[in-house]
């Protein structure tokens, strides 16, 4: 008897559920996956609260840093460090 996962044919933990809210909320899980968590959110308040938290959260920090702008430099000193045109430039620094 093994560890379950989400990936088998059952409703998650409050523990799995928890661990799995950001991929959740950035649509990074399977649609078993999925239903399975949000049928989880739909009957446990503590889950649900804490789903709304991070929602709201990524909600403000989405926000916060759609309005802000990088400095001129950073995405230079990023595609030295990293050695890779990110901008498309053809210039990496």
């Amino acid at each position: 008897a093994g560890v379950a996962t989400m990936t088998e044919a059952r409703i998650p933990d409050c523990s799995e559920t928890l661990k799995e809210l950001e991929r959740f909320l950035d649509d990074e899980l399977s649609a078993h996956q999925r239903n399975a968590v949000r049928h989880h959110l739909d009957g446990c308040m503590d889950c649900l609260g804490a789903f709304d938290f991070h929602a709201e959260l990524k909600a403000v920090v989405t926000a916060k840093c759609n309005n802000d702008e990088m400095p001129p430099d950073l995405l230079s000193k990023i595609e030295r460090c990293f050695g890779v045109d990110f901008d498309g430039d053809g210039i990496i620094g």
